[in-house]
């Protein structure tokens, strides 16, 4: 009789520790601060380099505020909420929040990153039509399918001379082709996990860090919510990882 039969999901195995550079490619400020900022800390702690990569400033997040107002608003906060974590590069690309496009054009920004940063290990979250949390499945949003996918595409892109030769010939950019590792979070096929309990105080205070976005999402005490969301995170791995809170992601290997 499978784990399943019995009721229980398979455990998660810890993630690789053969990469010293990730690069973390997402949509939006706040998108890393939804799970993956624990695992970050831990990273960093151990010397590792992580490097933020936003297609977006998240200009059409807060419904109150002009985009031309709550860009730089958004970016400064996500540069303090990174810093929390360890995280010194954070850098955008500047796409339209809400519409992003998969696409050519998209691919090529996050190759030229993959190339510039070279990284062993490559973060995004959920390219699926769906992504998971604490249990749940949640319909995910155009902007998250599309830079997930073009980030997984972009990986193979970044180590091929004939595949966007400009940036090898306008921006100098060489061919990288050592991404090991693709770290997906917020799958609802999770395999490996990271031990969120040195970094889980540090995840809270990045994810505080979005105090005006996190202000206009609820009603709450921006601390208690924060708190809940990240700790409640972490807690839910924990059956599949011996007991102990994780951030989890789906791990596919190139």
């Amino acid at each position: 009789m499978t784990e399943q039969q019995h009721g229980t999901e398979p455990q998660l195995a810890a993630m690789p520790g053969d990469w010293q550079r990730a690069l973390a490619v997402v949509a939006h400020p706040d998108d890393l601060e939804y799970g993956c900022s624990a695992a970050v800390a831990q990273w960093t702690d151990e010397g590792r380099e992580v490097v933020y990569l936003l297609a977006t400033r998240g200009e059409a997040g807060i419904d109150t505020l002009e985009p031309s107002v709550c860009a730089p608003l958004r970016e400064r906060e996500q540069r303090a909420s990174a810093a929390e974590v360890g995280v010194s590069a954070v850098e955008f690309l500047d796409h339209e929040d809400g519409v992003i496009e998969y696409g050519p054009a998209l691919r090529r920004d996050i190759a030229a990153a993959i190339r510039r940063h070279r990284p062993e290990l490559l973060i995004t979250l959920s390219h699926r039509d769906t992504w998971a949390m604490n249990g749940r499945r949640y319909w995910n949003t155009p902007d998250h399918v599309a830079v997930g996918r073009a980030a997984l595409d972009a990986a193979a892109d970044a180590g091929n001379r004939w595949i966007f030769p400009e940036l090898g010939r306008e921006q100098g950019l060489a061919p990288w082709n050592g991404v090991r590792h693709l770290a997906i979070a917020g799958s609802r096929d999770a395999t490996h996990a990271v031990d969120a309990t040195a970094g889980l105080e540090r995840a809270v205070r990045s994810l505080m860090a979005h105090r005006t976005y996190v202000e206009v999402l609820t009603d709450e005490d921006p601390e208690t919510y924060c708190r809940s969301v990240v700790e409640g995170m972490a807690r839910a791995a924990a059956p599949r990882f011996g007991g102990r809170p994780a951030v989890p992601f789906e791990l596919l290997s190139r």
